[in-house]
């Protein structure tokens, strides 16, 4: 059995939310899907809406709660925040956020998070906080961009002093630069696409690509239909392998993973949002990718060995 790893999935606002509802044993309810995938791993984010933005700090520590309990109640899974949790035979959950409007203005908070098990940092949604300006979706009217703020700057070093990993998905252009010139350590992109398939802000530039495969970080690949193509009619699996064809062209097939975002199971309004139904369909990109004549070893690199590679180190 293989270790897929996928690298972001807003597991922390699913769980919260439907045991708000009542539900229990919440990541149950996905275990077949992630067993049929051969998924060991599973970095989840806490996420923050934009609605929640005023009380952050008090629903990401309800969002990690909800986490750790469901996770004591089920029985495939364990939390994971050190690297020989990576070897549990369970399928791990490694903590993450979103963005950093739970630290709110109090650089401190970052340590208190990190005794909590959060090991992962995503400086930004795509909106501006205190850390730094968020990358776009489209082009929205907007004034002067900024990139790191003198706190986010402040942030990113301690958070690395700390052993937490920087995420630059969602980060506008600006902030990237700063993020190469402000820390030391490998970062990564944990669900990000390319410009090349599909030119949004949103997405890597092949000069951001070959950055974070320079430095010895890694890409998620994302299969959210707009990320994967604004164009409907060629959001599909083959251009998602498009996505991950190109980076490894440009920085080598060390630097893909999978970071699917599955956005469906997050918003369950009965749409389809991605271009997956969910985990258990890895084989069809798989199989896209054999298509392509890339080798087994190159396909299992891209599924989990990067990744684990990456967490193996920082952990």
């Amino acid at each position: 059995m293989r270790y897929n790893i996928d690298m972001h999935f807003d597991l922390g606002g699913i769980v919260l939310n439907r045991r708000r509802d009542g539900q229990t044993r919440v990541l149950e309810s996905f275990y077949d899907s992630f067993k049929k995938g051969e998924f060991k791993l599973i970095v989840a984010a806490i996420f923050i809406e934009t609605i929640m933005a005023d009380v952050s700090l008090r629903e990401a520590l309800l969002q990690i709660q909800a986490l750790k309990d469901d996770i004591k109640e089920s029985d495939h899974f364990k939390l994971v925040s050190k690297s020989e949790d990576l070897k549990d035979d369970k399928i791990g959950i490694l903590l993450s956020l979103e963005g950093a409007e739970p630290i709110l203005r109090e650089k401190s908070l970052l340590k208190i998070f990190y005794d909590l098990d959060v090991r992962g940092l995503g400086l930004v949604w795509s909106r501006r906080n205190f850390v730094a300006d968020g990358s776009y979706f489209r082009s929205p009217e907007e004034g002067i961009l900024g990139g790191l703020t003198p706190f986010g700057i402040e942030v990113v070093r301690e958070a690395e002093r700390i052993g937490y990993f920087i995420d630059v998905s969602h980060l506008n252009d600006t902030g990237f630069e700063d993020v190469l010139k402000y820390t030391d350590n490998a970062f990564i992109a944990s669900h990000s696409n390319t410009r090349m398939v599909n030119e949004m802000p949103r997405n890597l530039s092949d000069d951001q690509i070959k950055a974070i495969g320079l430095r010895g970080g890694i890409i998620g690949i994302n299969a959210y239909t707009s990320v994967v193509q604004l164009n409907q009619e060629k959001q599909s699996v083959q251009t998602l392998c498009d996505h991950i064809e190109h980076i490894i062209n440009v920085a080598g097939d060390h630097v893909p993973c999978i970071g699917f975002d599955l956005c469906t199971p997050y918003y369950d309004n009965g749409k389809m949002l991605d271009v997956i139904d969910g985990h258990h369909d890895l084989h069809k990109i798989e199989l896209e990718l054999k298509k392509r004549d890339f080798s087994q070893e190159t396909i299992n690199k891209v599924f989990g060995k990067n990744a684990y590679n990456y967490l193996s180190k920082v952990l």
